[in-house]
């Protein structure tokens, strides 16, 4: 066959009717344009018309040079499905070292996906596998991956690895990860494996989302423990919502997150830890710009790292733990975490502390952050049941509460007699309504076993005590504490304390001064381990 530079998809043998399987075609023309390219060096391009195109049983071996382009969202869909193969999994395009024998030597170059749908539905593997995804191509340099919807795969949306002089924007992945148990490795929208490049991978994604996932929105991760973790990689101005994590950092170094959303994430909108493959949290990074509101657990969750971190300028508010939660998870590194900085913040309305400190920090800065009425989760434990008492998928009503608005923010539910309760976490609350966090991402409802019936029976647990804008609850090494407004002008005031170090905690040395600690519910301070040398003066309460 002849080989155009640009070649229509329809002339060559797909159909596009939902129907026919158009893998086998899709494969013909992939190979003839990716070895006109080898041949002559200028690649090529497949344009694919509106249409269903069926992609079974296999994927398609991507070849380097060869772009594909449909028509637009909506317009273009390739369906994914393994009806002949339940063992299998079936991506798009797949290229990848454990396969093929992907390199930096054997790469993808030269490619662009753009304008179109993967509906990753019908693909379901008797195990959960990491390879069920829309996309999974590993080393590719000056790629553009542009204007996607990936939706519904068994494992990962867009699971893309070592991506060299690679722009990803205006991606969108829905529900993801849709076999992931939910403690499974993938099951991302996007998830970018990183390092395979070396110290510098040249990386950005851009007003891409990623929303109803299995496990993170967004994930980097660091792909061998023995690799330099890489600088470069930027992600902008994208919106994460209803995953377990919103944006993740498994083992970059510097990363740049600036003007992103990151709303309702199950376990915390923006995480570093030791969660990925190796075991290596992210380092060096900077996170500013960014609203990071109504996860039901923490806002920010930083661990496993030896620093630096910096956060600036962002917005962290009602969520339903911590609004930042310095802490290290079992395996990954346990050293403590160097000039972590947290400057012109704005953390206010979380459930528990405000900033809460249970891994041990050498040199932290906490400077010109607004730390304001925190603690929300102040109501008494309650039950009830009984006329007045309706449940709807995402919701409970008590028509006859009289709640403290947010006083409830992150409590677990507990509907139902005690051989057949349930559970569920509130996000929210007014007087007399609960609004409950998805059973899982991506779900529409609350409730595993079906909505509970008019009159269910429920319980609430008592708040914990105390909750505070600043808790220290471990080692804290010269830290520098300065021009923070740390205050509760609520009512009630539902922030205890300004500060509290913990009976635990260990404070030495730095400069605590020119803060603002008035107003709060109790005293301005509380500490239960004295501070140790260092000074405290200049601050108002």
């Amino acid at each position: 066959m002849t080989a155009p530079l640009t070649a229509d998809a329809h002339e060559y043998g797909l159909v596009g009717d939902g129907v026919a399987d158009d893998r086998p075609a899709l494969q013909k023309l992939v190979d003839a344009l990716g070895d006109a390219t080898a041949a002559d060096g200028r690649p090529r391009t497949v344009r694919v018309p509106a249409g269903r195109y069926a992609i079974r049983d296999r994927p398609v071996l991507w070849r380097s040079g060869v772009s594909l382009v449909g028509a637009g969202r909506g317009a273009t869909c390739f369906e994914l499905s393994n009806p002949g193969a339940p063992t299998r999994p079936v991506p798009l395009a797949w290229f990848t070292t454990a396969q093929h024998g992907a390199g930096r030597d054997r790469h993808i170059a030269d490619v662009t996906f753009a304008h179109f749908e993967i509906d990753g539905l019908h693909v379901e593997t008797e195990e959960y596998d990491v390879l069920a995804k829309g996309l999974g191509l590993q080393y590719v340099l000056r790629g553009r991956f542009t204007d996607l919807y990936i939706h519904d795969t068994a494992a990962t949306g867009f699971g893309c690895d070592f991506l060299q002089d690679t722009v990803v924007e205006g991606v969108l992945t829905e529900r993801c990860g849709r076999q992931d148990p939910g403690e499974a490795m993938g099951g991302a929208g996007i998830g970018i494996g990183v390092g395979g490049w070396g110290p510098v991978e040249r990386l950005a994604v851009t007003g891409c989302t990623a929303r109803g996932n299995g496990t993170n929105g967004i994930f980097l991760e660091l792909q061998q423990d023995d690799w330099v973790p890489p600088r470069g990689i930027r992600i902008t101005a994208c919106h994460t919502e209803d995953n377990r994590y919103g944006i993740s950092d498994w083992g970059a170094d510097g990363l740049i997150v600036t003007g992103c959303t990151m709303l309702g994430n199950h376990v915390a909108g923006f995480d570093v830890s030791a969660q990925g493959t190796t075991s290596v949290g992210g380092r060096g990074g900077i996170v500013t710009g960014c609203m990071i509101d109504a996860n039901p657990g923490d806002g920010i969750a930083l661990g496993n790292t030896p620093g630096p971190y910096g956060f600036h300028g962002n917005r962290v508010g009602n969520n339903g733990r911590y609004g930042y939660w310095e802490h290290n998870l079992a395996g990954g590194d346990q050293e403590p975490a160097t000039d972590i900085v947290l400057e012109s913040n704005d953390i206010h309305g979380n459930a528990l502390d405000g900033i809460r400190v249970d891994a041990p920090l050498h040199e932290p800065a906490f400077f010109g952050n607004r730390i304001r009425g925190n603690g929300r989760r102040a109501a008494p434990g309650t039950r009830g049941g009984g006329e007045g008492v309706h449940c709807g998928p995402l919701s409970l009503t008590d028509e006859r509460a009289d709640w403290l608005p947010g006083g409830h923010r992150g409590k677990e539910l507990t509907v139902g007699p005690e051989e057949g309760e349930t559970t569920a976490v509130v996000v929210d609350n007014t007087a007399t309504d609960l609004t409950l966090a998805p059973v899982r991402p991506g779900a529409g409802t609350a409730w595993p076993d079906g909505t509970p019936g008019p009159g269910t029976a429920y319980r609430l647990p008592d708040c914990p005590a105390p909750r505070a804008g600043l808790t220290a609850a471990a080692a804290v090494t010269h830290p520098y504490v300065h021009g923070n407004r740390v205050r509760d002008d609520g009512h009630p005031r539902t922030q205890i304390h300004a500060v509290w170090i913990a009976p635990e905690a260990t404070w030495t040395g730095g400069r605590v001064s020119g803060n603002d600690f008035s107003g709060n519910a109790s005293a301005s301070t509380r500490f239960d381990s004295a501070p140790s040398g260092g000074r405290w003066r200049d601050n108002a309460g």
